[in-house]
């Protein structure tokens, strides 16, 4: 007698976490039936809702306007951001090698890949750069190392110091999206993959690397970019390697030396708003 044998199931795949507003918004309230059970607890759900709404809203993140118009603008993608969280003991945390040299190493990992602060002082070099003062950065993308890509809105004022940083990127990994203070704008939000699909037509994607052949200045650079296109910066927010991405279109290198995100990120807007004349 042959033994009978249990089919395998076929292992799922696991699916990207994101948030996904934008579809729940392309649906149509008239387009979804109710059912009775449905209505009956409609206002449970809506008490749920407006509970949720006030747990994610973060009081130190206040708006400030924006006004890029049609004139074009700059984009900054910050990539293999070492921004990953952990649960330490209790509670969930976000990795550095500063404070948690001794969890990675016992769980057979590099400390020295594990610097937050890089993307921390990357994300304000942009942020309080002129460019964004006056309303033309259109878009900061952030990708984790880990393939998580979210978006930091341009008018968005991000905690000054490190400490209140991490504690927002644990509940924005957690909770998927930061939404404001008394609004309910979303200033941090995890997006869907890949981040070509949210970048303009008529752009140029810049990428950059010390180990780049093509050493340029970088004010030069941008005055032969006609006015009229938008510029993408692909920026490295990791300690070591180079970011070797498919659709970025030219890789330069501005310095003979090696230097870090933030100066990197500095040279780049100082050269934008010498071209756009921004003082």
């Amino acid at each position: 007698m042959v033994r009978p044998y249990k089919v395998k199931e076929q292992k799922r795949k696991k699916k990207e976490k994101y948030d996904r507003e934008e579809e729940s918004e392309q649906l149509d309230e008239n387009d979804i039936p109710h059912s009775p059970k449905k209505a009956k607890t409609e206002d449970s759900e809506l008490v749920k809702e407006k509970a949720e709404q006030v747990i994610d809203e973060m009081p130190g993140i206040p708006i400030i306007p924006a006004d890029t118009g049609k004139k074009s603008g700059v984009i900054f993608i910050l990539e293999k951001a070492s921004l990953e969280i952990g649960k330490v003991g209790k509670s969930y945390q976000l990795l550095s090698s500063d404070e948690h040299a001794n969890y990675l190493l016992k769980n057979k990992r590099n400390p020295a890949d594990y610097r937050p602060d890089i993307a921390f002082q990357a994300i304000q070099t942009i942020l309080d750069s002129r460019v964004n003062k006056i309303g033309r950065l259109k878009a900061l993308y952030v990708r984790t190392q880990q393939g998580i890509l979210f978006q930091i809105k341009p008018h968005a004022r991000m905690p000054r110091t490190y400490k209140r940083f991490s504690g927002l990127m644990v509940q924005l990994l957690q909770k998927l999206h930061i939404t404001a203070a008394g609004k309910g704008e979303k200033l941090l939000r995890v997006i869907k993959n890949p981040v070509t699909q949210y970048l303009p037509i008529n752009s140029r994607k810049i990428g950059f690397s010390h180990s780049s052949e093509k050493l340029v200045d970088m004010y030069d650079y941008v005055g032969t970019v006609d006015n009229d296109m938008d510029l993408v910066f692909v920026v490295g927010a990791m300690a070591h390697g180079k970011i070797d991405k498919e659709y970025v279109e030219d890789y330069l290198s501005i310095s003979e030396f090696p230097m870090s995100a933030a100066y990197c990120i500095s040279i780049i807007t100082t050269a934008v708003e010498r071209k756009w004349k921004i003082l």
